[in-house]
């Protein structure tokens, strides 16, 4: 746990310092309240703080009340340092945000079960953060592939086009579909046919710019998103994955596989309106006529002309592999 010591009294602070260190934390000094504050905005703050009151440029109650307007979601846990032992002056502190005292001269034990309290407040909060974050991944990411969600991808996609949109620039939209999928379970098994996702998704992925975006929407299909690509740029971008995926083996635990998959496309148009759902069912339309020249090739539709809402098949629905 790395702490930071504030303190304008050298022969205060060394000896903070020492004890600090001889109970293993990782030390921080600062002279005055100013090198505090400017130590305490910085992103790797150290996450618990020791402040004297009583500092030259700003007091230890300043940078307290400064740490608590950031509202930062990483908590400081701040201990003061004063000489005052007044009730009102104590109270005046916890308001300004600190969170517990020490009187000076200090005593080490009392020193020692104070910050042992801060430090299990400190450890609390990151539980809880890694706890909120791991919910958050389960509720946007797809389970096997750790790509986005099918609902994930497509919040993603609105957002995009709104965004698209507004800076009038176009969008590539782009659905994949592995070749002969069901082969590959009737064959390996399910467990192969798990790999063989995961694998398509990472070598997709790993063809993409780190703006793009790329969610399983369902099955063996996936949707790509391709922020500023028009047609020229979408065809390449899918192209480029077509061929990592077609020309590279998989290698599973008892066997390798040759996967192949179809790309269609389609892009958003500035000046021209279109909706989420318009271009994906244009994307699905060149899909479907990828499938039917052959698979393991990439085709692309325009999407300025309107897509009847009948003419292309729910992709979920969708029985030839």
């Amino acid at each position: 746990m790395r702490v930071l010591i504030a303190d304008d009294s050298v022969v205060s602070r060394h000896l903070l310092e020492a004890t600090l260190r001889k109970w293993g934390y990782e030390v921080i000094g600062a002279s005055d309240g100013a090198a505090a504050w400017d130590i305490l905005q910085r992103e790797d703050a150290p996450a618990l703080a020791i402040l004297d009151w009583m500092m030259p440029s700003m007091t230890g109650l300043e940078v307290c009340r400064l740490v608590r307007q950031m509202n930062r979601e990483r908590y400081t846990y701040i201990l003061l340092l004063t000489s005052r032992s007044q009730k009102e002056d104590l109270i005046e502190g916890m308001e300004a945000g600190a969170d517990d005292y020490v009187v000076k001269p200090f005593d080490q034990h009392e020193l020692k079960v104070r910050l042992r309290a801060g430090t299990r407040i400190i450890e609390l909060q990151s539980e809880l953060l890694a706890a909120r974050e791991a919910l958050r991944e389960q509720a946007t990411r797809d389970a096997l592939t750790r790509l986005w969600n099918r609902s994930s991808i497509l919040d993603i996609l609105q957002r995009e086009l709104a965004r698209a949109t507004r800076e009038k620039r176009p969008l590539g939209v782009v659905l994949v579909d592995l070749d002969h999928f069901k082969a590959v379970n009737d064959t390996h098994g399910h467990f192969a046919g798990d790999a063989v996702l995961s694998e398509a998704g990472r070598r997709m992925q790993s063809d993409m710019r780190e703006y793009d975006s790329l969610g399983r929407y369902g099955g063996e299909e996936f949707l790509v998103l391709l922020p500023g690509c028009d047609e020229r740029s979408t065809c390449s971008s899918a192209e480029r994955m077509r061929a990592h995926l077609a020309n590279q083996p998989m290698v599973l635990s008892d066997t390798t596989v040759r996967m192949t998959a179809s790309f269609g496309g389609t892009s958003f148009k500035p000046g021209v309106s279109s909706t989420a759902e318009q271009l994906i069912r244009r994307a699905d339309e060149a899909l479907y006529k990828a499938k039917d020249l052959g698979r393991n090739r990439v085709e692309y539709l325009d999407s300025g002309e309107d897509v009847d809402a009948t003419a292309a098949k729910p992709a979920m629905a969708r029985t030839t592999a």
